[in-house]
C-alpha cells in the first residue's frame, strides 16, 4: 500500500493594512481664506451685525460659525436696514446689487474673489466690443448671475455640452466663450470642443478661468481615485467646487465617491471591504472638518494616513480695500443724506 503524503495547507492571503490617501492641495482656496478673513476683520473693526448677502462661501460649517460671531446671511442686500454695512460675497454679485445698496443707503464691502473679478471684467470688456458671449456654468448659480449681470444683453448661458445644440449668435465671427471658475475642467473643455464644432471662429479668453485651486483639488482627486477604493469629499451640497470634485472622482476609476459635510454623514457600510480610503476637500472648506474625518476613520482602523501631493500653493489675496476705511460713520451719513 503506497504511503501518503499530507498536502499542506495553504497560507491565507496576508490582509493589506488599511490607509487613507490624504489629498494635497485640498480644502481653502485663496479667495475663500479672503472672502472668510474679511468677515472676521469686519466683526472685529466695526463690531455686529455685519450683513453678509448670500452665503460667504458655500460651507454649511464656515456659514454657521461666522453667524455664531455675529454676522447675518440675507437673501438680498434690500433686506438689510438701512445704515449698515453689507458684505458681497466670493461668488461675486451683478452691478445691480451694488446698486440697490446705495438705494439702501448702506456701506458695502466687496469680497469677490478676484479670479471671478476677472472674468467679470472679461465680460465687460467683450460686451464693449460687441461679442456675443456664450457662458458656460451651471444655471442659478450665484457665479453665474453675477457674471451675467455684468452683460446681460451680450451673456448667454451654456449649461453643459447638450446645450450647444439651442446656441444662436448674430455673428460668428464674433464669439467668445468665458467659464464658471469652479466647474469641471473636463466637462468645460467638452463643452469648448462642441461650441468650437458649431462655431469654428470661437474665441477663448485671454487665460483660463477655471481657477487653478479647483484644476489643482480635480487633479489630486484624479490621482487619488486610482489608488482608493472609496473616495470621501468634504463639502457643502450647494459648492459647485465640491460636488464636482465627486464626480471627477467616479470618471476617474473609484469604485465609490461620497460627499460628506461632517464625519458623522459617513455611512460604515461605506468601508466595507475597503482597504484604502481617498479624501479630500473643496475650496471652502476648513480643514477642522478634514481632521474630523481622518480622526474617525482612524478610529475603524485606518490609522496609516498618506499624503499624496500633486502640487503647490502659494497664492494669497490681499483683503478687500474697503476695510480700511470707517464704514459705520460712512453707513450713518448715507443714512443723513
Amino acid at each position: 500500500m503506497g504511503r501518503m503524503t499530507a498536502t499542506p495547507a495553504s497560507s491565507p492571503a496576508p490582509t493589506r493594512p488599511k490607509r487613507v490617501l490624504l489629498a494635497a492641495p485640498r480644502g481653502y482656496c485663496a479667495g475663500v481664506d479672503r472672502a472668510v478673513i474679511a468677515v472676521e476683520k469686519a466683526l472685529e473693526q466695526y463690531g455686529a451685525p455685519v450683513y453678509v448677502r448670500h452665503e460667504i462661501v458655500h460651507n454649511k460649517y464656515v456659514v454657521q460659525t461666522l453667524e455664531r460671531k455675529g454676522a447675518i446671511f440675507v437673501d438680498q442686500a434690500t433686506e438689510v436696514p438701512p445704515g449698515n454695512i453689507v458684505m458681497f460675497s466670493a461668488h461675486g454679485v451683478a452691478p445691480t446689487v451694488h446698486e440697490e445698496a446705495r438705494r439702501g443707503r448702506l456701506a458695502t464691502i466687496d469680497a469677490t474673489c478676484p479670479l471671478v473679478t476677472k472674468v467679470h471684467k472679461e465680460a465687460v470688456r467683450f460686451a464693449n466690443e460687441d461679442f456675443d458671449i456664450l457662458l458656460i456654468g451651471h444655471e442659478g448659480h450665484e457665479e453665474v448671475i453675477g457674471t451675467t449681470g455684468e452683460a446681460p444683453d451680450h451673456i448667454q448661458l451654456v449649461d453643459g455640452p447638450e446645450d450647444v445644440a439651442k446656441v444662436e449668435v448674430r455673428d460668428p465671427s464674433k464669439v467668445v466663450w468665458l467659464s464658471q471658475t469652479t466647474l469641471s475642467v473636463d466637462e468645460t473643455m467638452e463643452t469648448v470642443d462642441a461650441l468650437k464644432e458649431k462655431f469654428p471662429q470661437l474665441i477663448s479668453p485671454p487665460s483660463d478661468d477655471i481657477c487653478y485651486a479647483t484644476q489643482n483639488r480635480q487633479a489630486a482627486i484624479k490621482e487619488l481615485a486610482t489608488q482608493a477604493e472609496l473616495v470621501i469629499v468634504v463639502g457643502s451640497k450647494n459648492s459647485s467646487n465640491s460636488q464636482r470634485m465627486v464626480d471627477v472622482a467616479k470618471q476617474a476609476g473609484a469604485a465609490a465617491a461620497y460627499l460628506v459635510d461632517f464625519a458623522s454623514e459617513i455611512d460604515e457600510a461605506w468601508l466595507e471591504g475597503v482597504t484604502s480610503v481617498g479624501l479630500s476637500s473643496g475650496a471652502s472648506v476648513p480643514d477642522v472638518l478634514v481632521q474630523e474625518v481622518l480622526q474617525w476613520l482612524t478610529e475603524r482602523g485606518y490609522a496609516d494616513v498618506e499624503l499624496v501631493k500633486t502640487a503647490d500653493e502659494s497664492l494669497t489675496f490681499s483683503l478687500p480695500k474697503e476695510l480700511r476705511r470707517d464704514l459705520r460713520a460712512e453707513a450713518a451719513e448715507l443714512v443723513k443724506e
